[in-house]
């Protein structure tokens, strides 16, 4: 099998195990809020930006667990809940494929923290948000979580990227499309 051919089959098959589709595949709600709940708690115990992000957010979208993996072809997904004041108020899938130099399996998770009002209307009114479109979305990496407090909070929407594990060259999540989605 050549190696553009095996790409496409890799592909086809991350996209298949990752649940790339139909609302067929949704995780029930109660299993959501679970890993929703225990990933929180994790990253506000190791995460102190985090604690302050949450402290100043009109709502919380988090993906618990994103599973990454392709070569050359990719895929990723999950699917989350939007907190807001600590109860689940939706049901969200995040996808994403992709090409270029990528190769290995990763699975991580990671936390909008929606700033406005505006960034949180646009989330609901929207058909799917591609992030990289809309509100603008600032990356918080460990060093600007240091930094962080209630004066310097400044955008829309912060993520930040937590629990990583596996190994892929490449990883982000510019591009990602983001639904509203109905558990079982």
């Amino acid at each position: 099998m050549d190696a553009t051919r095996r790409s496409i089959v890799l592909a086809g098959v991350a996209a298949t195990v990752i649940g790339f589709g139909t609302h067929a595949h949704a995780a029930s709600a109660a299993s959501i809020n679970r890993d929703v709940s225990a990933a929180l708690k994790m990253l506000y115990a190791q995460n102190a930006g985090a604690q302050v992000l949450a402290s100043k957010a009109k709502a919380v979208l988090v993906f618990p667990r994103i599973v990454k993996a392709g070569f050359m072809f990719g895929a990723q997904g999950g699917d989350g809940a939007l907190r807001e004041r600590g109860k689940t108020v939706g049901y969200y899938r995040t996808l994403a494929a992709s090409y270029g130099f990528q190769a290995g399996i990763q699975s991580f998770g990671y936390a909008l923290f929606f700033m406005s009002d505006s960034a949180l209307s646009y989330l609901r009114r929207s058909e799917g948000w591609e992030i990289g479109t809309g509100p603008s979305v600032v990356i918080v990496d460990q060093g600007m979580a240091r930094q962080l407090s209630t004066t310097t909070l400044k955008d829309d929407v912060y993520a930040v990227v937590f629990d990583q594990k596996g190994l892929m060259a490449g990883m982000g999540i510019q591009g990602s499309k983001i639904t509203q989605i109905t558990p079982r």
